[in-house]
């Protein structure tokens, strides 16, 4: 095995335990939150620190792995991770789920983007491709195995999944530590670290200007929407059914390998046959009437079903809106990118918030909401996003 194949492999099993353990938390935070007599408002407020965390600190950790490389900054996120879990599975009052929540979206945000740097740092831009895959296969193992664990060992107690994704977190960063050289030579680092977490944010305003605005509102207001079915599940499985976490992580598990499975196979050929916008449009449909399907929903299996066909028009709409924008930009590839995750995180923290809020008035809102905010996109897209990239810019600059 080559020294790039076997870097790649750890990479690959490094990130895979991160996700893994963000994974072992989606079927858990319901119930862990109600043990506290907390209500849905609280359950929406502790999903949102995550993406809040990881939206101020991914520019400062990226700046931090110029300076000082790579491979200290992988080491301190697994670490972190790690113990941001033990901190879970040990919580014994609702402020400690809180700490334990911006830990871990704290030391996440030190994981992805020092990854992909790492990435781009040791690989040729013909083999790039198969590198940056390594992700999209870390995201797919841990995001579809981390709820199963996570439901099936919180049967019994819902601190030993934390203990387990954290024991395994400890193990990534000690085969880093032992294994793992690093990317960025001595000679190519930064002379200091830039913390200005404000050029981000000016960044983000600058992109609300410029020509690819719409896409990043779309972007916002897809991410924002989803928030209320993906935040909320778990408290909305255990009030409607009284579900515990095999039930709900079961849920999951469906939801990640439908998921994973139409992203591979589906969505680059429907794209290509019928174009990025007209199957955003399509999904943004759909996910109006399987956000209120899954409302009629009276057994186990019936979610099942109706939340697989949720994640079925769900899988294909962020990548074709990635891709959307990817074509519609002819040079600053990476800061269009960047610009779509940060606008992505933002409707993260902030969907969450409405959910939990909307859940405390009645059960099924946050699933309305979710309906009435996708159809919103699908105006938003079929009256606004009609023109061709080049008609549409030549117009805004003349």
């Amino acid at each position: 095995m080559n020294s790039q194949r076997r870097n790649l492999i750890l990479l690959y099993f490094t990130l895979a335990v991160i996700l893994l353990g963000f994974g072992v938390l989606i079927p858990l935070e319901a119930f862990l939150v109600d043990q506290f007599g907390a209500s849905g408002q609280e359950l929406g407020a502790l999903i949102s620190l995550h993406a809040l965390f990881q939206l101020i600190f991914s520019p400062i950790w990226g700046s931090i792995s110029d300076s000082v490389g790579r491979k200290p900054i992988l080491i301190v996120g697994a670490v972190g991770n790690a113990l941001a879990l033990l901190m879970f599975g040990l919580s014994t009052q609702l402020w400690m789920l809180f700490v334990a929540r911006a830990l871990a979206g704290i030391f996440s945000a030190a994981t992805m983007p020092t990854a992909l740097a790492f990435i781009g740092d040791s690989t040729t831009t013909e083999n790039r491709g198969g590198g940056m895959g390594v992700i999209g296969a870390a995201m797919g193992t841990g995001m579809v195995l981390g709820p199963g664990i996570g439901g099936w060992l919180g049967a019994d107690s819902l601190s030993l999944p934390f203990f387990v994704a954290g024991g395994l977190s400890l193990v990534a960063g000690l085969l880093v530590f032992l294994i793992l050289p690093e990317s960025l030579p001595v000679e190519k680092r930064a002379e200091k670290v830039q913390l200005d977490i404000s050029s981000r944010y000016k960044v983000m305003w600058q992109g609300l200007k410029g020509p690819l605005a719409l896409f990043f509102l779309l972007s916002f207001l897809v991410s924002f929407g989803l928030s209320n079915m993906e935040g909320i599940l778990g408290l909305f499985a255990l009030e409607r059914f009284g579900f515990g976490p095999p039930e709900v992580g079961s849920v999951m598990v469906v939801v990640g390998t439908v998921v994973a499975v139409v992203q591979m196979v589906l969505t680059g050929p429907a794209t290509k046959r019928f174009g990025e916008r007209n199957v955003i449009k399509a999904t943004l449909l759909g996910l109006t009437v399987t956000f209120l399907l899954i409302l009629t929903a009276y057994d186990f299996t019936t979610l099942l079903i109706t939340i697989g066909l949720f994640a079925f028009t769900n899988a294909m709409l962020r990548p074709s809106i990635a891709s959307l924008i990817s074509k519609e930009t002819e040079i600053d590839q990476g800061l269009a990118m960047g610009l779509n995750s940060s606008f992505m995180s933002l409707g993260r923290f902030t969907g969450p918030l409405l959910a939990g809020f909307l859940f405390d008035i009645r059960i099924s809102l946050p699933y309305m909401a979710g309906s009435f905010i996708m159809f919103l996109g699908f105006v938003f897209v079929q009256t606004k996003l009609k023109k061709p990239a080049e008609e549409r810019i030549i117009t805004q600059n003349s």
